[in-house]
């Protein structure tokens, strides 16, 4: 009964996440928080850092509210589509969300494809990004677009998980104009 009920509350949360977009978020040319935290790609755990990243090329930082659920999921699957042509303008992808390890490990396989990471988004994380979403510690559906001098090129916040590819996509393409 009790499993019934935060399965039930959780995807309440996602749903009002869905419904109503998010308008908390840093400002395009600020400074992008840096942080480290844990990561999964294909399964595997490994150490995420988003300045050794930033090093390699621009970075596409995307939050939404929980693995498994089915905007999060179809999200995560239209990135993975995408991610030849991320690759091709030089620019890496991490999703984010406030999922524990193990969840992220499953997910980075079955959703992800084994196509980019996936980290654990701190409670620290997500309030430095401004994307939690009221107090339920899920973080909003928004994307940013990270050059390599570690400022925000692109901000897009959007419960429809639709737009995130295609506009992130469109940004990382412009850098290399």
């Amino acid at each position: 009964m009790i499993k019934n009920i935060t399965k039930f509350a959780a995807a309440a949360a996602v749903a009002l996440a869905a419904a109503s977009p998010a308008f908390a978020q840093l400002a395009e040319g600020a400074k992008a928080p840096t942080f480290s935290t844990q990561a999964a790609l294909a399964g595997k755990e490994f150490g995420f850092s988003l300045a050794a990243a930033l090093a390699k090329g621009p970075v596409v930082l995307y939050f939404y509210p929980k693995a498994f659920t089915s905007g999060c999921t179809l999200e995560a699957n239209a990135f993975a589509e995408a991610m030849p042509q991320f690759k091709a303008a030089g620019a890496s992808v991490i999703g984010m969300s406030n999922d524990d390890i193990e969840t992220l490990k499953r997910f980075s396989r079955e959703e992800c494809r084994d196509a980019f990471p996936v980290g654990v988004a701190s409670p620290k994380v997500i309030a430095a990004y401004d994307v939690a979403m009221g107090s339920s510690g899920l973080a909003s559906r928004t994307s940013y677009v990270i050059g390599q001098d570690g400022k925000i090129i692109t901000v897009y916040s959007s419960g429809d998980y639709r737009g995130h590819v295609t506009k992130t996509l469109d940004a990382v393409k412009k850098l290399r104009k």
